[in-house]
């Protein structure tokens, strides 16, 4: 019979109070990426968020045009890889290989484009960064042959409800190729992605005003009593 080992647990006091991850998510093999082996990535742009959660990584991706000083104050404030969005949709060309550049000097582990990203956006883009070109996926018929050919070294599914069967799509022709997938905050859902083959998840956390209720409930409790 083997022993089994217990990992043990430091909190504090001030920073007991974070934002942890799903531990489902440990259930899944990870993405070993330049020496690193990540599991949980955080969807989100809050800095304070992203300096009070668990998660091996950070996904910051964002739903305006791609500014290198927003991905220089993440990856300055992060205690943890940061992966940048660059575009590939609305900001598209020369000007997102050179987004994509600077996120790489600035210390970002990973470049992330959007789905409507062209596979010579992707060549141009792999040619030159030495980091992880990651695109994500929200359909099903995505041609992901093609996509691997162009130079996309990881999917990163986005599908909703869809998203296993995306998965379990990328896994028949590419058995190892590295996903990441979006598995809601259910611990049914999460488990869901990884039986159908992800490698790793992109968890969204609730919001500073979601996580505020409880606390500012509290508050006003220790409040009334004082009165």
């Amino acid at each position: 019979m083997t022993k089994e080992t217990l990992t043990p647990i430091f909190d504090g006091n001030l920073r007991e109070h974070i934002v942890r991850v799903p531990e489902v998510i440990d259930e899944c093999s990870g993405i070993r990426i330049l020496g690193r082996t990540l599991k949980s990535f955080i969807f989100s742009t809050d800095v304070a968020i992203i300096r009070n959660c668990n998660a091996d990584a950070v996904m910051a991706v964002y739903p305006f045009t791609p500014q290198p000083i927003i991905s220089h104050a993440l990856i300055l404030a992060a205690d943890k890889p940061v992966f940048c969005g660059v575009g590939g949709g609305t900001t598209a060309g020369q000007r997102c290989v050179e987004i994509a550049i600077d996120a790489e000097f600035q210390g970002g582990l990973g470049v992330v484009l959007n789905q409507p990203t062209k596979n010579d956006l992707v060549t141009a883009i792999k040619k030159v960064v030495e980091i992880p070109v990651i695109v994500t996926v929200v359909s099903p018929t995505e041609d992901f042959g093609s996509r691997i050919d162009a130079g996309v070294d990881i999917f990163n599914v986005s599908g909703g409800l869809e998203t296993p069967d995306i998965v379990r799509n990328i896994r028949s022709i590419a058995p190892n190729f590295p996903i990441i997938a979006t598995g809601g905050r259910k611990d049914e859902t999460i488990r869901e992605i990884i039986d159908a083959g992800a490698n790793a998840v992109s968890y969204t956390p609730p919001s500073t005003g979601e996580l505020f209720k409880p606390l500012m409930e509290k508050y006003r409790g220790l409040a009334r009593m004082a009165v």
